[in-house]
């Protein structure tokens, strides 16, 4: 089923890069968002071509000259081949190919430059008529750069100054002393919204700072920055769709450490706080590419590992057991051995759910510390009875506080 949700491509080209560089340590997807910001605010982009085309058509019809006909010509290009190429990158972002978002950004440059022009033009003319509706057109345009383009504020200076800049110009080949109060209007009007396409660039990419940190947080350990069980959850459900709709089994190791407790009690939970950090690392260095570890709770850790048979998980689950299961050093002298259990679940056979997956995987190390601990155990018949008996009593337990509620 195809994703309504649209990735447009960072640019390549050197100006249009500086052109929409966030600063230094933001991250590749808020950079993804804000240039995804250039795409949207369709009214506004529609708003401004009709305007444009309006005004310049309106002077070109009442003044017939040559230097103005060109002036729409030139609006009623630039604008259709920015919204062709706009309907290219949408869909393109649609289907996760790549996005022309270099052009887009050029054409929009292009676009306020015959603002400019337009704006230069008639007031180079001496015709004040004509003046004022282009430069009452365009001073209104530079609101509208600003609101749809402050994800990208060098872009947005950059077309306010090709928009009203040339009015500089105008006022001095015009020869009106009237028009010289541009020289002041001009600059402030420039400073202004420049300063406010920064200011809101930067509550934006602030606010996206945030909320990707809170994320992060809501989806993963704090101690060991390792999955939670909100973010297993979430990438489970994920996974176990692309492997049913693929063919490709699923398995989750469900791993319990073996003498975490005497460790707590030996040397205090600040050193049983390094030690999971310890196994965490040593977790995270074992995963392959598309695997997943997650710390669900104490000293409880799962690894969801993609496309391996139930030979090739078993033996990823015994080189665990020899990697992790291994002395540490605690720090100020302490050490500590501990060991690792294991109960394996694979979907589809023992569970099409992560409830279910969990549940079989549980019941499963189960059978592995009651056999001497330090090993691994497939989920079986009994595992599976076991988890059933488990999901059932959870939702009787549930239903009855629905019921008592």
């Amino acid at each position: 089923m195809q994703s309504d949700v649209r990735v447009y491509s960072l640019p390549r080209w050197r100006v249009t890069r500086w052109l929409v560089d966030a600063g230094p340590g933001i991250p590749d997807d808020i950079r993804q968002a804000l240039i995804a910001s250039l795409f949207s605010g369709l009214p506004v982009f529609f708003g401004g071509a009709v305007n444009v085309i309006a005004v310049a058509g309106a002077i070109a019809l009442k003044t017939q000259k040559p230097v103005f006909i060109a002036w729409l010509v030139f609006e009623v290009i630039i604008c259709a081949m920015r919204l062709i190429v706009l309907m290219i990158a949408r869909r393109a972002a649609l289907e996760g190919r790549r996005t022309p978002t270099d052009l887009y950004l050029m054409l929009g440059l292009a676009w306020s430059c015959g603002v400019g022009y337009g704006v230069l033009t008639t007031m180079a003319s001496g015709e004040w008529l004509i003046a004022s509706a282009a430069c009452l057109s365009g001073a209104a345009m530079v609101g509208g750069i600003c609101l749809r383009n402050f994800g990208a504020p060098r872009l947005a200076s950059a077309m306010i100054l090709t928009s009203i800049g040339p009015s500089l110009a105008g006022a001095a080949l015009s020869g009106e002393a009237l028009y010289f109060i541009v020289f002041i209007q001009a600059p402030m009007y420039f400073f202004a919204m420049s300063a406010g396409a920064f200011r809101l660039n930067k509550m934006l990419v602030t606010s996206m700072l945030a909320e990707r940190e809170n994320d992060h947080r809501a989806r993963h350990d704090s101690l060991t920055g390792l999955s939670n069980r909100h973010g297993l959850v979430n990438v489970a459900n994920a996974r176990l769709t692309a492997a049913r709709d693929s063919g490709r089994s699923l398995s989750l190791l469900f791993i319990d450490l073996d003498g975490f407790k005497a460790v707590n009690d030996t040397y205090g939970h600040a050193a049983g706080d390094t030690l999971l950090k310890l196994v965490a690392e040593r977790l995270r260095q074992m995963l392959g590419a598309d695997d997943i570890a997650a710390r669900i709770g104490g000293d409880e850790f799962v690894m969801l590992v993609d496309d391996r048979d139930e030979a090739e998980t078993l033996a990823l689950a015994e080189t665990l057991i020899t990697e992790v299961s291994s002395s540490y050093d605690l720090g100020d002298g302490a050490t500590a051995n501990i060991g690792l259990s294991i109960g394996i679940a694979m979907a589809p056979e023992h569970g099409e759910s992560i409830e279910a997956l969990l549940a079989t995987a549980d019941a499963a190390l189960y059978e592995a510390k009651s056999q001497g601990k330090c090993r691994c155990c497939m989920a079986s018949v009994t595992a599976n009875v076991a988890a059933l008996q488990r999901l059932r009593g959870r939702t009787a337990l549930a239903d009855a506080a629905v019921a008592a509620a």
